[in-house]
C-alpha cells in the first residue's frame, strides 16, 4: 500500500516558524556598537589606546605616538582619527600638535557594549 505524500510548500517571503525572540538590537544599534568594535579590532589602534590610557597625564601627543608604533605620523593619525569618531578618544590642538586623551567612561561604555549583547 502506498500513501500518497504531498509536499507543502512555504510561500517565497514567509517564515516557516515565528521567531523565538524579537531581536535584542536594532539595526542601528548594531551599527553604532559596530564602529567602536572596528575601532578596537586593530591592533595598532590597540596599542595607541593603551599608551594613550598609560601616558603621564593621561593625555600623549601624536608626535610622541609614531615611534613607539614605528608608523609614520600620517598613518598614526589616521588611527587616532578612527578612535576619535567612535568616542573612545579626545583631541585636543596646541599650536601645530594634537594632543589625545581617554574620553571620561569609554571603557565602561565599550564593556556596556559588550555586555549588552
Amino acid at each position: 500500500m502506498n500513501a500518497s505524500r504531498t509536499l507543502e510548500l512555504t510561500p517565497v517571503g514567509t517564515a516557516c516558524c515565528e521567531p523565538s525572540a524579537p531581536p535584542a538590537l536594532t539595526a542601528e544599534d548594531v551599527a553604532d556598537r559596530a564602529v567602536v568594535f572596528k575601532a578596537l579590532a586593530d591592533p595598532n589602534r590597540l596599542r595607541l589606546l593603551s599608551i594613550v590610557k598609560n601616558a603621564p597625564g593621561g593625555e600623549a601627543c601624536v608626535c610622541d605616538l609614531t615611534e613607539p608604533l614605528n608608523l609614520g605620523q600620517p598613518t598614526v593619525s589616521h588611527h587616532l582619527k578612527i578612535m576619535v569618531d567612535a568616542g573612545l578618544l579626545h583631541r585636543e590642538k596646541r599650536g601645530t600638535w594634537a594632543y589625545y586623551s581617554l574620553v571620561e567612561g569609554a571603557l565602561d561604555r565599550v564593556t556596556g557594549l559588550v555586555e549588552s549583547l
